[in-house]
């Protein structure tokens, strides 16, 4: 279980209201659905469907304790991930596509949704990772002032794409405890082919640089992450993330204490494989070497990064 020194911020807001006062500012987004980027103005109230093809009610894939992430979130019990269905990026390389893209899943009540959190923390997990929450704020909100008022006392991980809006982080501010968004691209030309996600690099740049001003570095208490940032760097062949303006961002305008884990196990899939007419697909079409991945640890080391990651 995770240490009793730490309560998430979640329960002192659940006690005053102000749980339920930011669930009801997050569902007016739905109206005309501007809860990611995205803004894509549909009225998913009533089931209407935009990018990322999700409406009124969150679609889960599956939930159980994970022991594949950070060993800070993983510690002896396991993360409790909740994989959250569809996204609001596209990542023409994504190994989840089955459930990011392709709608693995079924839809859940916020009854159930809240379930899923309780039953997690009953099997000693010490977190709550929700994989993919861009787009089902709103849903998570509501869920979560079901499960606090039955007793959730851990942490919230905010496990993203990088692909957030301020506004809607806004309301999450003294909710979640652990952010953990990726740091995908540092070009959005990029960004643009390899996930569909126009204006990538300054809106992860804003919601970052938000994030890391609720919570700020990575806090570990008896080897467990309680409350702060983790950054998530997948590193692709021929530098197509540019590592090195990735790493100068989060040096320069994140932290140098920043918990950056970037990551080797890109593997090509999905369009990538799919689609062999795209020049920019064949420049990703094989795993990366051992020298681009070194690559993007010396250039953290030198911009003075030093958590999280591992040669």
């Amino acid at each position: 279980m995770p240490s009793n020194h730490y309560q998430p911020g979640y329960i002192d807001l659940f006690a005053t209201g102000e749980l339920e006062d930011r669930m009801t500012k997050a569902e007016s987004l739905l109206n005309r659905c501007t809860v990611c980027p995205r803004e894509c103005h549909v009225n998913r109230l009533n089931d209407e469907m935009g990018f990322c093809k999700t409406g009124s009610h969150a679609q889960v894939s599956s939930y159980g304790p994970h022991f594949g992430e950070e060993p800070e979130l993983v510690g002896r019990s396991g993360s409790g991930t909740i994989f959250i269905s569809n996204c609001n990026l596209a990542c023409q390389f994504c190994q989840n596509y089955a459930i990011s893209q392709c709608g693995h899943g079924e839809e859940v009540s916020a009854e159930k949704l809240a379930n899923m959190m309780l039953s997690l923390q009953r099997q000693g997990c010490h977190n709550i990772n929700i994989v993919s929450p861009s787009h089902v704020v709103p849903q998570i909100l509501k869920s979560l002032e079901i499960a606090a008022a039955h007793g959730l006392r851990i942490p919230l991980v905010y496990n993203s794409g990088g692909y957030d809006s301020v506004d809607t982080l806004k309301l999450l501010n003294g909710i979640i405890d652990i952010y953990m968004p990726d740091a995908k691209y540092g070009r959005d030309e990029v960004a643009n082919v390899l996930s569909h996600a126009p204006d990538y690099v300054p809106i992860m740049n804003f919601a970052l640089k938000e994030m890391y001003r609720q919570v700020g570095d990575l806090v570990v208490e008896d080897g467990i992450a309680v409350r702060g940032m983790i950054i998530r760097h997948l590193v692709l062949p021929n530098n197509m993330a540019n590592s090195e303006i990735v790493m100068n961002f989060i040096s320069k305008e994140i932290s140098q204490n920043s918990y950056v884990n970037i990551m080797a196990q890109y593997r090509p899939t999905w369009h990538v494989i799919d689609d062999i007419q795209n020049p920019a697909f064949g420049m990703i079409r094989r795993p990366i070497t051992n020298e681009e991945f070194q690559y993007a640890i010396k250039c953290a080391r030198d911009l003075g990064l030093h958590r999280g990651f591992r040669d």
